[in-house]
């Protein structure tokens, strides 16, 4: 690969101590700036494909990257990167090729109309133009957004995302926002156990209907729906079958747009579509990509139709970006968009995404803790519970086995949701089979162990009851535990 020695020789001089580090950043690093593993964080000085390595050359298998989407320093990456860096890096309002064959190609993957490319520097920048562009073609201010939702950092985006205001401390709502319920059918508003035979869609879609309705009512309709196209914060969200659909429907007719959020699941990690709201069947007005674009460079875009983009235009108001669209971000983006086609890893998505969630979902038979399995290529959640019937959140599980899995089998997994319950898996694209089974090999060896945990505690406080008086042995529960713990122990050896 590119720059192998000098790679190593960087690593083998790192100077400071994972202490060191820690100290400096407490010092320097806004507190607010969070780690992951808070409690023992990770100190990663190289990466290759699905893999990170920490300052002792400790591998871990990366589940969650979905940043680095074709692999962490794809040689393939670095090169184009290097090599326009070496050449030309500027602003975008000198010509340059880098450019227009990135929006030539990016646009290529879109549907129709979708033809006219901004290019930014990240999901948030990319979230707040959509919402300007929205804006100023409705000549609105209200947006209406779910429950649960993430959309970015800066201001006009946060006021979107109630993942983030409604946490302590957050921001209040603006009266303009407008939210609906997450179309979470296992642990939402409304759910499938709740109403069996309903359609989900409908009834998910029909609080925004109604929204849609109190604002043509007032006069006023709303400017834009934004979403996206799966919920990633809000616990890998997959909305039911003819949802998007109905949404769209409602608020274009009060002459809103529809923004799909793809930061998180484009460019095929869905396996089955290169973008996620495709799995729908619907065609959004603005589309919104950044994270997996760059595979970790700093490049995000806004794709529209030629109608919104000419009415920005007619404002006279000139859209500058320094960096969004630099040579660099636009070479770099090009590879990953020819990587993905060439390594053919939306359909290797497809396939592995469809392993991954029936041997997730073989899982649900063995352990009770698993609540929920749901998930398209490689983006999928599992659900803990403490009660499968009630479908009780397990947050204290969750975080329990995102540690284990890290500290003893050394393959990062991260929790996310409305309980923090959900075990978040999207990984990078070259993610495969053999990486897949030393998941689940390492998840079920997890879930054993919280599970005899459970049952010895259970156990243990059955022994300290009394009956007359008299404490209760407990021996016959115990000896079923022991045979359950037998064949628990049979089921991790066969995997």
């Amino acid at each position: 690969m590119p720059f192998a020695n000098e790679q190593l020789k960087s690593v083998a001089n790192e100077q400071l101590t994972k202490s060191e580090t820690i100290k400096l950043r407490n010092q320097h690093i806004g507190q607010a700036c969070q780690l992951f593993y808070r409690s023992d964080p990770l100190k990663i000085v190289r990466g290759q494909g699905q893999y990170m390595f920490d300052e002792e050359g400790t591998r871990y298998l990366d589940c969650i990257n979905n940043v680095a989407h074709v692999g962490h320093c794809h040689p393939e990456v670095v090169r184009a990167g290097a090599l326009q860096m070496a050449t030309i890096s500027t602003n975008n309002r000198f010509l340059h090729d880098e450019l227009v064959q990135c929006a030539r190609t990016l646009a290529s993957k879109m549907p129709e109309p979708l033809s006219v490319c901004f290019f930014v520097n990240s999901g948030s920048e990319a979230n707040d133009l959509a919402l300007r562009l929205a804006r100023n073609f409705t000549k609105r201010q209200d947006v209406i957004t779910l429950d649960h939702a993430y959309h970015g950092h800066l201001q006009s985006v946060m006021e979107v995302s109630p993942y983030k205001f409604n946490q302590p401390g957050g921001e209040k709502k603006p009266d303009y926002v407008h939210v609906a319920p997450c179309p979470d059918i296992y642990g939402g508003q409304f759910t499938d156990k709740m109403h069996p035979d309903a359609d989900m869609a409908a009834m998910y879609a029909r609080p925004i209907e109604e929204i849609c309705e109190r604002q043509l009512a007032k006069g006023e309709g709303v400017a834009a729906f934004i979403a996206e196209s799966l919920q990633s914060c809000g616990g890998q969200i997959l909305p039911p079958a003819g949802y998007f659909q109905a949404v769209y429907d409602a608020v274009r007719s009060t002459g809103g747009v529809c923004i799909a959020d793809e930061v998180q699941v484009g460019f095929g990690r869905v396996g089955s579509h290169y973008w996620a709201f495709e799995t729908q069947g619907v065609v959004p007005d603005i589309v919104c990509v950044a994270k997996p674009m760059g595979n970790g460079h700093p490049v995000g875009a806004v794709v529209t139709t030629p109608e919104i983009a000419q009415a920005f235009h007619a404002t006279g108001v000139a859209y500058f970006n320094t960096y969004g669209g630099n040579p660099v971000s636009c070479a770099i983006a090009n590879a990953v968009m020819r990587i993905i086609d060439e390594e053919n890893l939306q359909q290797k998505a497809h396939v592995l995404g469809e392993y991954l969630i029936r041997e997730c979902n073989s899982l649900k038979q063995d352990f009770e803790c698993i609540g929920d399995v749901r998930g398209a290529g490689l983006f999928v959640g599992i659900e803990l519970v403490r009660d499968r019937e009630a479908r009780t959140p397990d947050k204290k599980s969750a975080h329990w086995v995102v540690n284990r899995m890290k500290q003893l089998h050394h393959v990062l997994v991260s929790s996310d949701g409305p309980n923090d319950n959900v075990i978040k898996l999207k990984p990078p694209m070259c993610f495969n089979r053999e990486n897949a089974d030393e998941f689940l090999l390492a998840f079920r060896e997890c879930l054993t162990t919280l599970m005899q945990e459970r049952l010895t505690s259970a156990a243990m406080a059955s022994a300290t009851t009394t009956t007359n008086g008299v404490i209760a042995t407990a021996a016959e529960t115990l000896a079923n535990k022991t045979k359950l713990f037998e064949r628990q122990d049979r089921l991790i050896k066969s995997v």
